[in-house]
């Protein structure tokens, strides 16, 4: 289950209630898919072939074919990352930068563990939401963030995506941003 750190205060909000009321009115989705319906093997499995990802993605082809519907995604994939990824502190320096887009950033998390490091309202500041297994989360377009992984370095997620090309980073320059 997804947990919330306040970067200002250092407050973790828990509990799925919790997490989904603080994300709603920070305008960030937060749904809940169930990570047991994935075949066991696939549980733990961070190095896919494209028969593991195309598994993936018929498993959980209800639930993508919903939230897509219900927000003009049109296209989705698989993500994996793990420390057999080449190259793989190169490639999340390069996301590891506040950052906008002009659509949703989603991710459906289905193994492993990530974080979003999002800009709340002014109130708020940033935040850390700490996803897991289940935890599916689409930052709207415009609101400055970022995803990097956690210290396993493991993750498997599905991301969806209104243009085909995907997501494309417009950098923030926030000075109010410290890692």
């Amino acid at each position: 289950m997804a947990e919330i750190r306040l970067r200002n205060t250092d407050e973790r909000i828990q509990g799925e209630d919790k997490v989904r009321a603080f994300l709603d009115k920070q305008n960030v989705l937060y749904e809940h898919w169930e990570p047991s319906k994935l075949p066991e093997h696939l549980q733990q499995k961070f190095s896919l072939s494209d028969e593991d990802k195309a598994a993936i993605l018929a498993t959980y082809d209800a639930e993508i074919r919903d939230l897509a519907g219900r927000r003009s995604y049109k296209t989705w994939d698989i993500i994996a990352l793990s420390e057999s990824t080449p190259n793989l502190d190169e490639l999340l320096k390069k996301f590891e930068n506040v950052h906008t887009h002009t659509e949703d950033e989603v991710r459906a998390i289905t193994a492993g563990r990530g974080i979003f490091i999002i800009k709340g309202d002014d109130e708020t500041g940033y935040f850390d939401v700490e996803l897991e297994a289940g935890d599916v989360i689409s930052v709207p377009e415009g609101q400055p963030h970022f995803f990097t992984l956690m210290d396993n370095k493991q993750i498997v997620a599905v991301r969806l995506f209104i243009e085909p090309a995907g997501w494309v980073a417009q950098p923030y320059a926030d000075p109010a941003f410290a890692k």
